[in-house]
């Protein structure tokens, strides 16, 4: 599958990016003047190139157009003739104000899936409006249904309509990349920060769609089920998932307290559910005598679900993780070695992973001309003309 990927900063390039590192030959187009914005987000910078810029954009070939000028149209027209697909983050409109929207290029490409993950989606009284990860967040009720029920509204944090729209624009391309392998057609795949927002709040949302009203904020608590939420422990926090009646007893036992399990308010999810304030604090009382690990390994002992809340560096240090490649490594031209997350999917027959750093800033524009057919007067022209940059790893190297 070769994508050409006309995004920036993260919905777009994480849709890019779970195709790259599913084996795509994924092309980054970047803007000629100073490229993805992602390459601004600075502190931090690991050998002046940008922390966020890397993460985002490792497995992709990066080339730099002026989509304004004839040069940058031409050229990508011509990698659009070779592409299965195209992906863009733009605001509505702006593609097809410069004549290159999907209904110009599906005429020099019958077979092009053109991804389109924007703030609201292509339809609808919002269509026009820009997003962003933290106005999606609030539209959606996600907001309204995180952080403690005493305190305001709290972004979750990371950014989830971001990641999850990308994700979901992958899931797109491949539905319609299978159709196309049946029948030739192209088509394209529309989806929004908005809805991705929407879709994690499946739970509350069954509850309000039965009770005519929102949950609200609860916490690390389950609004379904009881207990499964953090507790403080002596030197920090555990995550418990008691959460179904065999696992609460379970519960029971390793804490030593069958006097719970005689507890009306405690007997079953319902009651739980209906009286979780004092059952947290019964329950906080026990768990902060003991230290997490100490914890850990007596829930483990008895079967339950249970795990410490770690920081971002200490969940890169675990053994899991590591396990799983979770983390892994490139060796980048300027940076030397950097580490990134790995694919978070596992494949025994086609498997994925991370085998190319982000490329630097107009890396592979020469390379992708040649293999368009471009010939060496014709791509010196390009570059002359300013339209199109390229940019020589060696001489970056040593800026």
């Amino acid at each position: 599958m070769r994508v050409i990927e006309l995004a920036h900063i993260m919905a777009g390039p994480v849709c890019g990016l779970m195709l790259a590192d599913l084996g795509a030959d994924v092309i980054k187009v970047e803007k000629s003047s100073g490229g993805d914005d992602s390459r601004r987000f600075l502190p931090p910078e690991i050998n002046g190139e940008p922390a966020a810029f890397m993460m985002m954009n490792r497995n992709k070939r990066g080339i730099a157009l002026d989509l304004k000028s004839e040069e940058g149209k031409e050229v990508l027209m011509r990698l659009v003739e070779d592409a299965d697909v195209l992906i863009e983050n733009y605001r509505r409109d702006t593609m097809d104000k410069l004549g290159l929207g999907y209904e110009v290029l599906k005429k020099i490409n019958p077979g092009l899936i053109y991804c389109e993950i924007s703030g609201f989606g292509r339809t609808g009284p919002y269509k026009d409006r820009a997003g962003f990860d933290l106005i999606a967040q609030g539209m959606s009720g996600l907001m309204d249904i995180t952080g403690e029920a005493d305190r305001g509204p709290v972004k979750v944090g990371a950014p989830v309509s971001d990641t999850t729209a990308g994700v979901l624009g992958a899931m797109g391309i491949l539905a319609a990349f299978a159709h196309k392998q049946q029948t030739g057609e192209g088509q394209r795949v529309d989806t929004s920060l908005f809805e991705a927002a929407i879709m994690h709040t499946y739970w509350q949302s069954a509850i309000c769609f039965a009770t005519g009203e929102s949950p609200g904020r609860m916490g690390t608590a389950h609004p379904l089920n009881g207990p499964y939420q953090s507790f403080q422990t002596s030197d920090g926090w555990v995550n418990i998932g008691a959460a179904n009646q065999r696992n609460w007893e379970r519960l029971l036992e390793c804490l030593e307290a069958p006097e719970l399990g005689e507890d009306p308010r405690f007997a079953l999810n319902s009651e739980r559910m209906a009286n979780l304030d004092a059952l947290v604090e019964v329950l906080s009382d026990y768990f902060i005598r003991r230290s997490t690990q100490d914890w850990l390994i007596a829930l483990e002992a008895v079967g339950i679900p249970a795990g410490p809340v770690l920081s971002i560096k200490e969940m890169q240090s675990d053994p899991q993780a590591i396990a799983r490649e979770m983390v892994t490594e490139t060796e980048h031209p300027v940076a030397g070695h950097v580490k990134t997350i790995g694919l978070p999917v596992k494949l025994s027959k086609t498997p994925g992973g991370v085998s190319r750093p982000a490329p630097l800033f107009g890396q592979h524009t020469r390379e992708i001309l040649a293999e368009a057919g471009y010939s060496a007067s014709e791509i010196a022209a390009f570059l002359e003309s300013g339209g199109v940059i390229a940019r020589d790893i060696a001489s970056q190297a040593a800026q």
